[in-house]
């Protein structure tokens, strides 16, 4: 029993885990997203014959299988990054047939697939928020921290950088007296390390892309255009949120539509009974109150309370992303995908403008005109 205890250890957080998992996010959402469009586009083929259907779940399952047996199989660290993309595409051909395991009927376009499959990636979203969160460092998940960094050193790919984290590393572990057994063989790590030949440290292609991206990113989004470009983006995104609330209120307004509105609920919207129309409603006002905030974060971006409007434009969406979403995928199937992406991208834009502008409260500045700024 003692010995079945020393085996199970308080979990480490593998390096660079929140980087693998951006990897499954993106390679899950491509997944489902290229599946619906083929299926789609070549009119949703059966492979097998007509005895037998080899749906995609199969693949789904294989792609898992093969993403769990190559950490199992491999020491390297590229068999994480490859488990990372098969990982993801593998949930994604999985989930994008979960509507024929919820209906009697095995029915693939069931209305509930789309947001279970959106819930599911927003699953995998909350995970890596908690991932990336700092955590209190400890001398033992600091020494599996270097542990795995050596495999730099066994492929002699270690370079300035990296080297200099090693070692930062190992002075604190060694420092730490309360681990004596630990900060011996951190001293020791450490005195073999100081024996290598590092390499120059080159930019690697990605490096230098990113550092290009900076250069334009510097040179292109100055403070008003890139707020220019925020508060246009939440304006739009309050037109498209309150376009079904308008048109309720137009048909309620002008009974010559009401027969087309109804038209509408039924054949675009799916409503087939009193509980489907409820959960409309509770998307229009949803759709409403994340309008509504929009419209504040734009005003307050448009008249220099920064603080104020990225506050509601993050509020804004994050609600739209993670609960007025959920509806749309409902009664809006996958079409939904570009407007997430929109959102998506607008929520990096404000964190963006946050960081670069270091945005904590204090008075907006006055800044250039379009004619003299950057």
């Amino acid at each position: 029993m003692n010995r079945f205890r020393s085996a199970v250890r308080r979990p480490v957080r593998r390096v660079g885990a929140e980087q693998y998992l951006i990897i499954t996010l993106f390679s899950f959402a491509v997944s489902v997203s290229l599946t619906r469009l083929f299926l789609e586009i070549t009119g949703y083929p059966q492979i097998g014959g007509e005895k037998y259907h080899i749906a995609h779940v199969l693949w789904g399952g294989l792609l898992l299988f093969i993403a769990a047996l190559l950490p199992l199989l491999y020491a390297n660290r590229w068999s994480y990054t490859v488990g990372a993309v098969l990982t993801g595409a593998g949930v994604g051909l999985f989930i994008d047939e979960v509507g024929k395991f919820i209906t009697a009927n095995n029915d693939y376009f069931s209305p509930l697939a789309a947001p279970i499959i959106y819930a599911s990636f927003l699953l995998v979203v909350l995970i890596y928020l908690q991932v990336k969160r700092a955590i209190p460092r400890e001398p033992r998940s600091e020494l599996f921290t270097v542990l795995d960094a050596l495999e730099e050193v066994v492929e002699h790919d270690l370079d300035e950088q990296e080297y200099a984290e090693l070692i930062n590393r190992l002075n604190w572990i060694g420092q730490q007296e309360k681990n004596p057994e630990l900060a011996r063989f951190a001293r020791g790590l450490q005195e073999l390390l100081q024996e290598l030949h590092i390499k120059p440290e080159m930019p690697s292609s990605l490096e230098r892309l990113i550092a290009f991206g900076n250069q334009l990113a510097d040179r292109w989004f100055a403070r008003w255009r890139l707020r220019a470009i925020l508060v246009g983006g939440l304006l739009a995104l309050c037109l498209v949120s309150l376009s079904t609330f308008v048109e309720a209120i137009k048909s309620g307004l002008l009974p010559t539509r009401l027969d087309a509105f109804l038209e509408l609920l039924i054949t675009r919207q799916g409503v087939s009974n009193l509980n489907t129309l409820y959960w409309l409603l509770a998307r229009t006002l949803l759709e409403l109150i994340a309008a509504l905030l929009m419209l504040a974060a734009a005003c307050f971006l448009a008249v220099g309370k920064d603080r104020h409007g990225v506050f509601f434009g993050n509020l804004a969406i994050i609600f739209s992303l993670t609960v007025v979403n959920l509806l749309v995928f409902y009664f809006d199937q996958f079409s939904t995908i570009i407007l997430a992406v929109v959102q998506f991208t607008l929520f990096l834009m404000l964190a963006l403008y946050k960081h670069r502008f270091a945005i904590n409260g204090q008075p907006t500045q006055s800044y250039p005109s379009a004619t003299h700024g950057g």
